[in-house]
């Protein structure tokens, strides 16, 4: 019989009630068999009243309790694990209630604002002896396993390439004129890279970082470039040069894009090409598609070309579902895809593990260590409120 895992969802925005409606369709529709995720608890700063209409909307068991505050939720002992999907600016002080509560953690991407902050989230995961774990969806679709395990393979022989480019335009200088959207708002750790960013990132670990042998991943050299919006001073648009230091064959190269101001994909039909390219000595791959959630690969080897779909399941999850900025990025409604890393989570939590087996905590840091280099060698600096290793700080 599969194990049920009791989850409590902190905070009830757009990605709040997308990652719920995955979570509760039944994982049997994707070929999980080990657990079973319910719902128990959610929380809303804006009160109870709104936590218990998003328990509501997005179709939790009538007994779900819905709390006006974190502290309760994080209090409540019928919760194993909890989902935060507040804005990054605030995941460190979150995380860190719901650790010394006891409570085990999915923290949404990116993980922290800054690299010191993952360190202390990570360090007081060990010292409860809980899970912790960043959600970067992408990590955990078959897609995704499927690039790694071709990469691990040698059926591209040695990859000492990989560029990628997540870049929306988002129209910011007109939408976002009077800087209080998220994604221009310093005070909510705005700007490209921490939340468009995160992606290109994940795109080059996963392929550059994470597939070498545990002993031989080290962290990478980087050189980048920033343009700063300037109505608020965060990042809109940025480009990093990450070498990846080899013992044989040779430095790899990465190149991650992002912007908020420009499109990779300008009408919206992939006529610009991947902007996903993973290069090897035997051969190429292409990931097609948006890069935090791409549907297709091309794999191109000197005999020949072979492509693959890969679909999202799921009876209806997600259906129709918005992402913050309007767009309609599941119309089909075949599960929007953030079940996968839900049930990665679920399924370390009745197997012991503390931590991801697709990304574990120092990776998180790595990269968070990546992303505070780019920010040093640009001069771009967020509040000392957010920035800010200290516990607990009213935001």
């Amino acid at each position: 019989m599969p194990e049920t895992i009791r989850w409590g969802i902190l905070a009830t925005g757009g990605i709040a009630v997308t990652f719920t409606k995955d979570l509760l369709v039944d994982p049997k529709t994707r070929g999980v068999d080990k657990v079973v995720h319910t719902v128990t608890a959610a929380a809303s700063s804006s009160g109870a009243s709104r936590a218990k209409s998003f328990l509501e909307e997005v179709g939790a068991p009538s007994d779900a309790k819905g709390y006006g505050s974190y502290e309760e939720l994080a209090k409540d002992p019928n919760v194993d694990i909890i989902y935060v999907s507040t804005p990054h600016s605030h995941h460190y002080q979150n995380a860190m209630l719901c650790l010394e509560a006891g409570k085990n953690v999915l923290v949404e991407k990116a993980f922290t604002v800054n690299a010191p902050q993952a360190r202390k989230l990570a360090e007081k995961a060990k010292e409860k002896n809980l899970f912790l774990m960043e959600a970067v969806w992408t990590r955990y679709f078959p897609l995704s396993i499927y690039v790694r395990e071709l990469i691990t393979s040698g059926k591209l022989g040695n990859v000492t390439k990989v560029s990628v480019d997540n870049s929306v335009d988002f129209n910011p200088y007109e939408k976002f004129a009077d800087g209080k959207h998220r994604l221009v708002n310093p005070d909510l750790a705005g700007g490209a890279l921490l939340d468009l960013g995160i992606y290109s990132l994940t795109w080059v670990f996963q392929t550059l970082y994470h597939t070498q042998p545990a002993g031989d991943r080290k962290p990478p050299k980087v050189l980048s470039s920033i343009r700063k919006y300037e109505p608020t001073g965060v990042d809109e648009t940025t480009t990093m040069l990450l070498t990846f230091p080899r013992t044989t064959g040779g430095d790899a190269h990465g190149i991650a894009m992002t912007s908020v101001a420009l499109s990779a994909d300008v009408d919206g039909k992939g006529s610009a090409g991947p902007a996903i390219r993973i290069q090897g000595k035997k051969g190429e791959l292409q990931v097609l598609g948006p890069v935090s959630r791409p549907t297709q690969t091309r794999l191109i080897l000197k005999d020949g070309v072979e492509d693959k779909t890969w679909p999202f399941p799921g009876p209806g999850a997600g259906s129709g579902w918005k992402n913050g900025f309007g767009d309609s990025l599941n119309a089909e409604g075949e599960g929007h895809g953030m079940f996968w890393e839900a049930d990665e989570a679920a399924i370390a939590l009745i197997e012991g593990r503390k931590e991801s087996r697709f990304e574990d905590l120092e990776e998180s840091i790595v990269i968070m260590e990546v992303m505070d280099e780019v920010r040093r060698q640009n001069g771009f600096t967020l509040p000392e409120k957010i920035e800010t290793t200290r516990y607990p700080v009213d935001l």
